[in-house]
């Protein structure tokens, strides 16, 4: 669904159905964080989910507020995938071992 801030997210979810104003992410539900429209615009979630779907990858998110910013609210994503039972990698690439690169992209020496 588009969200507040005008990028196709999974985890948003608005109910507009006669008139009613009902929006949540469902990435940050379950973690218990007040979730406000402003937070679409600066979320790293859609950018992610553009650019890696492994369907392996589960992603956990919460809100922080950056000591630069400590007036302003960011949304801080975590990933951990469930094939090889690794944390702490880049959501963007992905962990390495779920989806290997094809022959033509291996360097050879």
């Amino acid at each position: 669904m588009r969200t507040p801030a005008g990028t196709e997210c999974k985890y948003f979810y608005g109910d507009y159905y006669r008139g009613r104003q009902q929006e949540e992410c469902r990435l940050l539900a379950p973690s218990g964080a007040s979730w406000t429209r402003d937070l679409c615009r600066t979320c790293p979630v859609p950018s992610i989910t553009r650019a890696n779907a492994c369907e392996f990858m589960v992603l956990r998110a919460e809100v922080t507020r950056p000591m630069a910013t400590a007036f302003q609210r960011r949304v801080q994503v975590r990933a951990f995938c469930e094939k090889t039972q690794r944390a702490g990698f880049d959501p963007h690439i992905g962990c390495g071992e779920c989806h290997p690169l094809p022959p033509v992209f291996e360097v050879t020496k």
